[in-house]
Order: C-alpha cells, then sequence, then structure tokens
C-alpha cells in the first residue's frame, strides 16, 4: 500500500482532513500528517482535536529533519486539505518556511503528486493567480466544491463527493461514493 502525507493548514473544512485520513487508514495505506498551529487550533474547534492521533506519524510544523522536507524521501503523494490562503501563497512562490510548504515545495522540484484543496469563498484574483501559478508548476487543485447529483443524506455524504475526486486523482481504489451515471 501507499505512503500519503496529509497537511492540514488554518481553513475551516478540518471534516475534509479527517475523512480522508480515515479513508485512506480503512484502504491500508500510511498517512503520516503535519498540521501549522492553526491547523491544529481549527480541527480541535471543529470537533477534530485528536485527528493526527489517526495518523501512522505525526510531525511537527518546523520539524525540518522530518523525512517529507528531503526529495530523496520517497513517498506516494500530498495533500493539503484544507489548504488556507496563506499556505497557498507560500507554495506558489516558493516559501519553504515550515514543514508543511517546505514538503509542498519538494513535491513540486521533484514532480510528485501535490494536490491542493481550497477551503475559501469568495477567491480574490491573487488567490486564482497563486492557483494558476500551483497549477503550472504541476499541482492539482480541487476545491471543497461538493456535488449534490448523488443526492447526499448527510454531511459526511456531502464531503466524500469531494474526496472522491482526490482518492481518484491519488491513484487509490475506493468505494467512496458512486460515479456519474453508475447504477
Amino acid at each position: 500500500m501507499g505512503l500519503f502525507i496529509l497537511g492540514i493548514t488554518g481553513a475551516s473544512g478540518s471534516i475534509y482532513a479527517a475523512r480522508l485520513l480515515q479513508h485512506l487508514k480503512t484502504n491500508g495505506h500510511t498517512v503520516h500528517v503535519v498540521l501549522t498551529e492553526m491547523g491544529h487550533k481549527v480541527c480541535a474547534y471543529e470537533g477534530f482535536a485528536k485527528l493526527e492521533e489517526e495518523a501512522d506519524k505525526s510531525f511537527d510544523n518546523h520539524d525540518f529533519f522530518a523525512p517529507m522536507a528531503s526529495g530523496s524521501h520517497r513517498h506516494d503523494g500530498m495533500v493539503i486539505i484544507p489548504c488556507s490562503m496563506g499556505a497557498l501563497a507560500k507554495i506558489a512562490h516558493g516559501i519553504g518556511d515550515t514543514l508543511l510548504t517546505r514538503a509542498a515545495d519538494v513535491c513540486i522540484k521533484e514532480r510528485r503528486k501535490l494536490i491542493i484543496v481550497p477551503r475559501e469563498t469568495p477567491m480574490s484574483a491573487l488567490h486564482l493567480a497563486n492557483q494558476k501559478t500551483i497549477w503550472d508548476l504541476g499541482a492539482t487543485i480541487i476545491p471543497a466544491n461538493p456535488s449534490f447529483y448523488q443526492k447526499p443524506k448527510t454531511i459526511e455524504d456531502l464531503v466524500d463527493t469531494v474526496l472522491a475526486r482526490i482518492l481518484d486523482h491519488l491513484g487509490v481504489e475506493h468505494e467512496v461514493g458512486k460515479r456519474w451515471r453508475e447504477t
């Protein structure tokens, strides 16, 4: 099974990170987590204070000796979920001043899978330009915009419509939701 890095910033939407972690772990994958300081606070505020305890390993956001800070560390992809506009801007401009932004920078330079899940609305022209820059660098942008054609019944069902797309882009087999027009 794969090794995935999960970055969590202080944007609202920690349920996305919690559900992604759960889906990856349920399917036998190893997950390493790094949270920003505000990521810790928002997770706690939104009811996911123990989220990082579910991971196989958690790293301090200032630990530049962590494996993910090096291009020689092999993994199967990194997802920053939810991604604040501040973290997105730093990644877009190569500012690797924390483990999370350094690990994203490593993904870009090594041409590894990097998925950014922004959770912001409305977006300014600067937010959009930074996302375009990240896309031009080879990362995938999957906004936390759920779909409704599956007629979700719970918040988890709604969140999972986004997670199914993320898992697809990571190349992870899953049973999260139905695909369009599946019976």
